[in-house]
C-alpha cells in the first residue's frame, strides 16, 4: 500500500453511503487482545515488542481473506505518514506517537485495521459508513476467530479478555458511533444532550477519539465499561441511542428551517464564500465552514454540490493530507495557502 497514494483516495466509511449517513458519519467496533505469553505492554521489553510484532506478521501471512491487506512498520514509517494514517482513522494517535516496534495490517477498502503493540497487543477495528453496527460486528467477531485461531489471547474463565485497562476486561470491545450534529450546536441544545449520553455511562469524544476536541461538530458516542457485559448487551446498549440523537437532531435541523431560515442560509451561504474565495485558511476554520456546508447540502439549501465531496474534504485538508497530496513537506503558512487552493479547485472557486 503507497501512502502517496492512499492520500488522494477516500476510504469507504467517508463515502456516506451507509444508512442515516445525513447524520451518522460510521460506525466503529474495537477489540482490545493480548497475547498470553506476553507481558502487557507497559511492561514489555523492546525485545518482547519486536516478538509480537514479528509473531503477529507471521501468524496473518496465510489468511486468503487479506491477500490484498498491507502490513505496514509503523516504527519505520516518517513522521508525516503516521499522521496520515491517524488522520485516516486507520491507527490511533497512541499508536502513531508510541515507542518501539508496532505496525499496523491495512485492507483496501480501510474498512479493516489491526494495530500492533498499542496500549495493548492487538487493537482490531472494522469501520463502517453510516449507522451500521451489526454488519461491523459481524465483520470483527469473523476477524477475531481467524486471529484467535492464529494467536494465543489471554482470557480468563472468569474476566474474559485480558486487557492493559481495566475498563475494557471482559469482551474488550468498545462500540462508537461518529455522528455530525450541526443542529443541536447551532440551537445550544448539545451540552444538555451530552449531560444525558454520561449518565447513561456512554462516553462523548471528539473528532480523532479519547482527548481530542469535537472539531466541526463531530462527536464519538461509545460505551465506557465491557467487563460484565457480552457483545450483543454493549451493542444493544450503544444503538439504542441512535434513534434518539436522530430524532433530536432532525428536529433541531426543521427547528432552524423554519424560525431562523433565512440565518440558516446567511450561514451556509458565507461558509461556502469563504471555503470558495480564501487565499489563506485553517483547518480548524476549513472543519467549522465544512460543518456548515454539509449542513446546508443536506437542508436542500446548496444544490450544486454533493456530499461525498464535503466528506472528502473534511479528511483531505487535514494538514499530512494536504502535505502528501502536495508531494512535499509544508510549513504551516504554505498549509493554510495549499488548503484554499485545494478547496477552491474542489468547491468550484474563482
Amino acid at each position: 500500500m503507497k501512502l502517496d497514494v492512499l492520500a488522494k483516495q477516500c476510504g469507504e466509511w467517508l463515502r456516506g453511503t451507509g444508512p442515516e449517513s445525513d447524520i451518522v458519519i460510521s460506525s466503529r467496533i474495537r477489540l482490545a487482545r493480548n497475547l498470553a505469553d506476553f507481558p502487557f505492554i507497559r511492561r514489555c521489553s523492546e525485545q518482547d515488542r519486536r516478538a509480537i510484532e514479528r509473531l503477529v506478521k507471521d501468524r496473518t501471512r496465510d489468511v486468503n481473506a487479506w491477500d490484498k491487506a498491507a502490513y505496514l512498520d509503523v516504527f519505520g514509517l516518517p513522521p508525516l505518514d503516521r499522521q496520515l494514517l491517524v488522520e485516516r482513522q486507520l491507527i490511533s494517535r497512541e499508536l502513531a506517537d508510541a515507542d518501539g516496534p508496532r505496525a499496523v495490517l491495512l485492507d483496501p477498502r480501510e474498512t479493516l485495521s489491526i494495530m500492533v503493540n498499542e496500549e495493548d497487543h492487538l487493537r482490531i477495528q472494522v469501520m463502517h459508513s453510516g449507522f451500521d453496527l451489526l454488519p461491523a460486528w459481524e465483520e470483527i467477531n469473523r476477524v477475531d476467530d481467524l486471529l484467535e485461531e492464529r494467536l494465543p489471547y489471554a482470557f480468563h474463565e472468569q474476566l474474559g479478555y485480558l486487557t492493559a485497562c481495566p475498563t475494557n476486561v471482559g469482551t474488550g470491545m468498545r462500540v462508537s458511533i461518529m455522528f455530525h450534529l450541526p443542529g443541536l450546536v447551532l440551537s445550544r441544545e448539545i451540552d444538555k444532550v451530552f449531560r444525558g449520553l454520561q449518565k447513561m455511562n456512554l462516553a462523548v469524544r471528539g473528532l480523532y477519539g479519547e482527548g481530542s476536541q469535537a472539531l466541526g461538530d463531530f462527536y464519538q458516542i461509545s460505551n465506557q465499561f465491557t467487563l460484565g457485559k457480552t457483545e450483543a448487551q454493549l451493542i444493544e446498549r450503544v444503538s439504542e441511542i441512535v434513534p434518539v440523537l436522530l430524532e433530536y437532531e432532525r428536529k433541531a435541523r426543521q427547528s432552524l428551517l423554519e424560525h431562523g431560515r433565512k440565518d440558516l442560509q446567511d450561514r451556509v451561504s458565507r461558509s461556502l464564500g469563504i471555503l470558495r474565495n480564501a487565499h489563506t485558511i485553517s483547518s480548524e476554520e476549513t472543519l467549522l465552514l465544512l460543518s456548515s456546508v454539509r449542513l446546508g447540502i443536506y437542508l436542500g439549501l446548496i444544490p450544486d454540490i454533493d456530499i461525498a465531496t464535503v466528506n472528502k474534504l473534511f479528511v483531505h485538508t487535514q494538514p499530512a493530507h494536504l502535505q502528501k497530496i502536495r508531494g512535499r513537506e509544508l510549513d504551516k503558512a504554505e498549509r493554510n495557502e495549499e488548503r484554499a487552493t485545494y478547496l477552491k479547485k474542489h468547491l468550484g472557486g474563482a
